[in-house]
């Protein structure tokens, strides 16, 4: 078959691929055996390349020649040339700054254990919707119900784990989950799971508090490419040499299998999807389903988060990192409506910073304003798991429920002697206890009178820290 002739006769980017097919059901060897003008020039003057860099296309040249070497890519072609199935893909690698529209057809040309294939591609700097949507009817019905779910849900985690649960169904997975990662801190998060009942040898206790040390190796695996694919043990010998720490945890998980997609939203990695032990036969469905999914699953992540910082904006003080007072208001508000049966009591401390203004009028706002975060430190070490809030400049509150006068007392008495260990930081404190938290107005009243009483003393005590 004259090859040449053949790509001749396409407008579109179009090469003939040939595969080499191994006895173990692998590939060996992947060949540009030709290409069409449109092609060859996509090689030898590709955009942003320095004249100097560009190579020069030689047919029946391995294509790792002249674009990085890439499984995903091996793959696609690997199903069309030698299982003879007609290949689509729509993604963006992240080494390009291009969407890649693929389409592969098998030829009917085999040599031995050489197999052939088209590989005609479509290349364009923005995503087009249209072909992003153009898949099969079952992964277009799958994907669809994920979309359902996850639009109509109001809570992120349960949506979550309902379509993690449907997606693993649809790999015929053991395993799939999704993790947020955030590497500013360090630090991820398991966002959703789900386990086969058959799954004997599952580890609930896999999830360990420096996974984040495994999970930040993962980029360098996908190097370039859209996501990870490994079928067999065969395959996962091959991660082993590029990644020892993540081969050794898969292992100790009892993974034979795994395909992984990053979870993005522009630039931004949010985090990943995997599933493991996944049903081989199915790879490509699964590629297909997964390439459209995360999308959307990307997109609710990041409103979520979006959304999530803009609460923490309205209700946190962003000085001191406390709940501010509008989320006090609020949530005073719930405690003097509640009326249901069984409710805690609620205790109330005010504590109010001695001698800020003095501090601005002598020092300036940048050093009042660094007394009023020590402040809040020390309130955070007396009270790590209490609810603390800024109520004004120089005063907090924190409320505690189900809670004793002694143990406000002791409270009381913790904030004055962490103080006291802290140049120029005093609080007056006042404390109440109100059995009926419904009656929280007056437990603050009278907590706010004490801490004045307290106040009081101590400017009869050291007049000079009153302000001039």
């Amino acid at each position: 078959m004259d090859f040449q002739k053949f790509v001749d006769g396409f407008h579109t980017m179009t090469c003939v691929m040939s595969v080499e097919k191994l006895p173990n059901g692998k590939w060996g060897k992947i060949r540009i055996v030709a290409g069409n003008k449109a092609y060859v020039d996509s090689i030898e003057n590709m955009p942003d390349m320095p004249a100097a860099l560009s190579k020069k296309f030689i047919p029946n040249s391995e294509y790792q020649n002249y674009f990085p070497q890439d499984q995903n890519f091996e793959l696609f072609c690997y199903n069309s040339a030698v299982l003879k199935k007609p290949t689509h893909s729509y993604v963006h690698p992240d080494r390009f700054d291009f969407w890649f529209n693929l389409f592969s057809l098998p030829l009917d040309a085999d040599d031995g254990n050489l197999c052939y294939c088209t590989y005609t591609q479509e290349v364009t700097h923005e995503a087009d919707s249209s072909k992003m949507s153009n898949v099969s009817q079952n992964t277009a019905a799958e994907v669809l119900n994920t979309c359902i779910k996850l639009r109509g849900a109001s809570d992120l985690r349960t949506a979550m784990n309902e379509v993690i649960k449907d997606i693993r169904e649809i790999c015929g997975a053991a395993y799939c989950g999704i993790l947020t990662v955030e590497d500013l801190a360090q630090s991820c998060s398991l966002l959703a799971e789900s386990v086969s009942s058959d799954f004997v040898e599952y580890d609930p206790n896999w999830y360990t508090p420096d996974f984040y040390l495994i999970a930040k190796t993962w980029d360098s695996v996908i190097d370039g490419s859209n996501c990870i694919i490994l079928e067999d043990e065969q395959d996962l010998l091959i991660l082993k040499e590029k990644n020892q720490i993540w081969y050794n945890s898969l292992v100790d998980a009892h993974v034979h299998s795994i395909v992984l997609f990053p979870l993005k939203s522009g630039f931004d990695r949010l985090g990943y999807i995997w599933a493991t032990n996944f049903d081989t036969a199915k790879t490509m469905h699964i590629k297909e389903t997964l390439e459209l999914t995360t999308f959307f699953i990307a997109s609710e992540i990041s409103s979520y988060q979006m959304f999530d910082k803009f609460r923490i904006l309205s209700t946190v003080d962003l000085l001191t990192g406390v709940l501010n007072r509008n989320e006090m208001n609020n949530r005073v508000m719930q405690l003097s409506s509640d009326s249901r049966e069984g409710r805690k009591n609620i205790g109330i401390v005010f504590a109010d910073l001695n001698g800020l203004k003095r501090m601005n009028d002598n020092h300036g706002h940048s050093a009042g304003d660094q007394m009023i975060k020590q402040a809040a430190l020390i309130l955070k070490e007396v009270f790590p798991n209490q609810e603390i809030y800024r109520a004004g400049g120089d005063e907090f509150m924190v409320l505690l429920r189900d809670t004793t006068i002694e143990q406000l007392h002791d409270y009381a008495k913790q904030i004055k002697e962490k103080s006291s260990q802290k140049e120029s930081i005093s609080f007056a404190v006042g404390v109440c206890l109100e059995e009926d938290s419904r009656q929280i107005y007056t437990a603050m009243k009278l907590a706010d009178v004490n801490m004045y009483e307290d106040k009081k003393k101590y400017y009869e005590q050291f007049p000079e820290q009153k302000r001039n």
